[in-house]
């Protein structure tokens, strides 16, 4: 992949501007930055990209590990949206194919734009949400992927919804909701019976193991 260098200051504090050698641009040669031109087992599955173009990429799993909307104050103020879509992917199921140079970070509790993990990762120009970054996997944003079908669409189909005592609107779509993360909280709201059986019955189990 070429690399450029921008007329901007991208990368957050780093300054590299396009450079892809020395200590400050490591996080370039590995995941989930990494590229795979060269790797015959990546196996492009989905294209994606932010508003203006700078940044693409492609995914490889033909499904995310998990899919969710997150109704936290975090989210809805740095998206600037009632909700967040996140789709949960191992690092190494992403492949950069434009963009490295036109990078951004931001770690919320710091309120720093260093690389620091986890940390909230986006185009430096028009600086679209690109993916969350953790110390393990990456929440990726559905509404980025360039989806063919509705076949494709649905594998991303989100499982339940977080956090959602701090929602701004009501969604009845009977899916499970969460008080905070999910199955480490209550299950509240329209969630199914059935899954707040089986968290009452986890809950009970849990319990008698700590007695005995």
């Amino acid at each position: 992949m070429a690399e450029h260098a921008s007329s901007y200051r991208a990368n957050g504090d780093n300054g590299d501007e396009g450079n892809t050698e020395g200590d400050l641009n490591a996080w370039k040669h590995r995941a989930p930055y990494k590229v795979h031109d060269s790797d015959p087992n990546f196996h492009a599955r989905y294209e994606a990209s932010c508003h203006c173009g700078k940044i693409r990429y492609q995914l490889s799993r033909e499904k995310p590990l998990d899919s969710k909307y997150c109704h936290c104050t975090t989210c809805q103020k740095l998206h600037g949206a009632p909700f967040q879509w996140a789709a949960i992917f191992h690092k190494e199921d992403i492949n950069f194919t434009h963009g490295h140079s036109d990078l951004g970070w931001y770690e919320s509790s710091e309120k720093t734009t260093v690389h620091k993990l986890p940390c909230k990762v986006s185009c430096a120009y028009c600086r679209t949400p690109i993916m969350d970054e953790g110390r393990n996997m990456i929440l990726l944003f559905p509404t980025l992927i360039n989806f063919k079908s509705p076949e494709d669409r649905k594998n991303f189909d989100p499982s339940c919804h977080m956090f959602y005592t701090r929602r701004i609107l009501d969604i009845n779509d009977g899916k499970p909701k969460w008080s905070g993360i999910s199955n480490d909280s209550e299950l509240i709201e329209d969630s199914p019976e059935q899954d707040k059986k089986r968290k009452r019955e986890e809950d009970a189990a849990e319990g008698n193991d700590k007695k005995s």
